[in-house]
């Protein structure tokens, strides 16, 4: 089964597990979207750039970890 998805030229068709992927790839966005430092890229050199992005990533991952462990105990 496939669904059709809306773009700005013309309507295509879209696969089911292309569309799972990109809820995935829009959720990490979003979830990068909070940190206000990422959302206007300040730095002017790309690796500290990638390292706030690196940081970022690493304070998702341990939010998510401690919110598992609570649940669990």
């Amino acid at each position: 089964m496939e669904a059709w998805h809306q773009t700005r030229d013309r309507p295509t068709r879209c696969r089911p597990r292309l569309r799972k992927v990109r809820w995935v790839v829009e959720r990490a966005f979003a979830w990068l979207h909070q940190f206000k430092r990422l959302r206007t890229r300040y730095e002017r050199r790309a690796d500290l750039h990638q390292g706030m992005l690196e940081l970022a990533c690493g304070i998702i991952c341990l939010r998510r970890l401690l919110k598992a462990l609570d649940v669990q105990q």
